[in-house]
């Protein structure tokens, strides 16, 4: 649901928890990206930074500078002012990766899972039953057939939680359990109704489907795409998955490990809210796009 009002929870003597509702909705991220957009403009004296999520909006804050009450009362003057969210025009890149659907790099995750830990229905076959396609070609049509809005970054720097923003296109599924000890780094999963990229290999629960070669985070900044940060995306960023073949991927991590790759995006500037869900209105029903 939708909260008629936020609700400011403390995290621990430096956080501020604000939560919008409790469901996975783009409708409360576009007002959490809101909200932290409206917070740098302000400039709040003592709040350090802030993590919009889904539903909800963590704010940190250096306490000797400004209390939880005054910090509340600042945040919630700022949400009146945000007004509906179809008067928000959010800051937004799109940027397009390269990725193999099907591909053998997590097929042989999924396999040693099942042969050591517990048996499962194939990733895209588990993804092609729940959200009743005809088949995993219909699935990677559907899934690349959209972009992703970044919604937040976690649990592991750079990590994309994203939203089909095409509502044809949007898809469910659970979470593995017991989860993965390991997944290949650049793996594309989807759980619940988020899917991700995984920046390195590590453990995971989302069921994967694809693969891309293009890093996602970069401690040595190696890349202009990473000027500023070790982290590419920004919560409010588009992603579109390009479908491409295994000699294509093997390619480009050539010219990743050599430092030549050139990162593919179009910086929009804005993403309006309004016009989004115009958009969205003149849709028709059935599966897409």
């Amino acid at each position: 649901m939708i909260y008629p009002e936020p609700r400011y929870l403390p995290g621990g003597d430096r956080y501020i928890l604000v939560e919008f509702g409790n469901e996975m909705n783009l409708e409360l991220n576009f007002m959490a990206q809101g909200l932290a957009a409206a917070i740098v403009e302000a400039r709040i004296k003592g709040v350090i930074e802030t993590a919009p999520c889904f539903a909800s909006m963590l704010v940190h804050y250096e306490p000797e500078l400004i209390g939880f009450d005054d910090l509340t009362t600042e945040l919630a003057r700022l949400v009146a002012g945000l007004g509906p969210s179809d008067a928000l025009e959010l800051e937004s890149r799109l940027w397009y990766f390269p990725a193999v659907y099907l591909d053998p790099w997590t097929r042989a995750c999924v396999d040693d899972y099942i042969a050591k830990i517990a048996p499962k229905t194939l990733d895209p076959e588990l993804m092609v039953e729940l959200n009743g396609l005809r088949d995993t070609d219909e699935f990677v049509r559907v899934h690349s057939g959209t972009e992703y809005w970044v919604a937040s970054l976690g649990f592991w720097p750079g990590l994309p939680f994203m939203m089909a923003l095409d509502p044809r296109a949007r898809m469910t599924a659970p979470k593995y359990n017991p989860p993965r000890t390991w997944t290949p780094g650049g793996a594309i999963g989807l759980g619940g109704a988020s899917t991700a990229i995984y920046p390195e290999a590590l453990p995971g629960g989302y069921q994967i489907f694809a693969r891309t070669p293009v890093p996602i985070w970069d401690r040595t900044q190696r890349f202009a795409a990473f000027d500023g940060s070790i982290c590419l995306f920004r919560p409010g960023d588009r992603v579109r998955f390009v479908p491409c073949s295994v000699a294509e991927f093997e390619a480009i991590e050539h010219e990743v490990a050599d430092g030549t790759y050139q990162y593919n995006m179009v910086g929009y500037g804005k993403f309006s809210v309004a016009l989004y869900k115009s958009w969205q209105a003149s849709l028709g029903a059935g599966r897409g796009p």
